[in-house]
């Protein structure tokens, strides 16, 4: 696994401050002419650390590099390798599904500008299609692990990467690779990206950022935007178990829906995203008598979001909704969008391997439609034997994704 995110930029530090309640939202100076000014920034970033050149991160948007920075720590950390001395995988049977919710955003105002100022495009530049275009850092993903099987950029909104990691666990059930690197990456903290969601009011209005990503929180008044990037290496039992790999967790199930119902707004009665929920539960072969399970709820801070979401747990769990676990580590990392759905299956993998469920911070006034237990505050230490992430994204997609410790 590897993450790119506003609370860590390698897995060790992201579980860890995650697990500590740490909160990676700031001030944004750059928002300054805008009312939102906080966001889930990536602190530090030096793309020279991933082992990309100065002359290629110049032509690049962050989210490419991200993408690259966090599939690089997931290939390091699986041992897989495609090419030269010591490969262990066919080329051909190594996969990337990396997605984006919205692509090269900053390049695309970027070259806007120049169009407005110069509308002959004279100054448009020859690169700016190449590195705009959402599947691109699929592309150089797949370039630089020489992964030369399957290669898809999803984008389904916020929903992108869990339904990147499902379609991949689907590839890979159905013998089409053996290996995929799967996940997504966003950059999309830009005062364009702020000014559009502000408007369209899903964007929290909070100044203060220790009390602005409010899940389930009766104060909630929106999301806070989130940058990074989420890489999990998927690899069928048969093939991991021949090159001795080491076992994170084993992927057990997968649900795909549609709300059918609203562009923007959750369809209201939970129905299709308890659908999602069950098909990966029912897949994963949930048994309510023996399964301690956590789940890592899409928990935007949204006022629509949540209580729709709690709904969607009681529809397709019944009385069980209130004995599991759950949490929005949104309230911690903000809203990663594309990436979303892959930092938040790599928590859940964690969460289950550890018997850690992470904290919904900041949840201090609980909103009554949202009255599960939402791990308020503090991490909660508990032998968790399933985990499951479900991601909502506008257009109604809702994708689910369950995971089991490997033994």
């Amino acid at each position: 696994m590897g993450i790119i995110s506003s609370v860590g930029k390698d897995i060790d530090t992201f579980w860890k401050n995650l697990c500590n309640g740490y909160n990676g939202i700031q001030y944004v100076d750059a928002f300054k002419d805008v009312s939102v000014s906080i966001a889930g920034k990536v602190k530090d970033f030096d793309a020279e650390q991933y082992g990309m050149e100065k002359a290629f991160i110049r032509k690049q948007d962050n989210f490419t590099l991200f993408a690259i920075a966090a599939a690089k720590q997931a290939m390091e950390q699986s041992e897989l390798v495609s090419e030269g001395e010591g490969a262990n995988i066919d080329p051909f049977r190594l996969g990337v599904y990396v997605g984006s919710g919205i692509g090269g955003f900053e390049i695309q105002y970027r070259e806007t500008v120049k169009m407005i100022e110069d509308p002959s495009g004279r100054w448009i530049s020859p690169l700016f299609i190449p590195t705009m275009i959402s599947n691109i850092a699929a592309g150089h993903v797949a370039i630089r692990n020489n992964a030369k099987g399957p290669c898809l950029d999803i984008v389904t909104a916020c929903a992108t990467s869990s339904h990147c990691i499902g379609e991949a666990y689907r590839a890979i059930r159905h013998g089409y690779a053996d290996a995929i690197i799967a996940g997504g990456s966003e950059h999309a903290s830009i005062p364009l990206g702020v000014a559009g969601f502000l408007n369209a009011k899903a964007l929290s209005t909070a100044q203060d950022p220790n009390y602005a990503s409010l899940p389930f929180n009766a104060n909630r008044t929106g999301f806070v935007i989130g940058d990074g990037a989420g890489a999990l290496v998927l690899e069928s039992l048969e093939h991991a178990l021949e090159r001795g790999a080491t076992i994170l967790g084993e992927m057990v199930g997968y649900g795909n829906t549609c709300d059918a119902y609203h562009a923007t707004a959750p369809r209201p009665d939970g129905t299709t995203q308890a659908r999602a929920i069950q098909l990966a539960l029912e897949e994963a072969g949930f048994d309510p008598e023996k399964d301690n399970l956590y789940i890592n709820a899409h928990g935007t801070g949204t006022k629509l979001n949540d209580v729709c979401e709690t709904l969607a747990y009681k529809v397709a769990l019944g009385d069980f909704a209130y004995k599991a676990h759950i949490s929005s580590t949104k309230s911690m990392t903000g809203h990663m969008f594309g990436a979303a759905g892959a930092a938040e299956a790599i928590a859940t993998i964690l969460a289950v391997r550890d018997g850690i469920c992470p904290p919904t911070i900041n949840l201090d006034c609980p909103d009554p439609e949202c009255d599960l237990d939402y791990t308020p505050n503090k991490a909660v230490r508990t032998p968790l034997t399933i985990g499951i992430s479900d991601s909502l994204g506008f257009g109604g997609h809702d994708a689910c994704v369950a995971f089991r410790k490997y033994e």
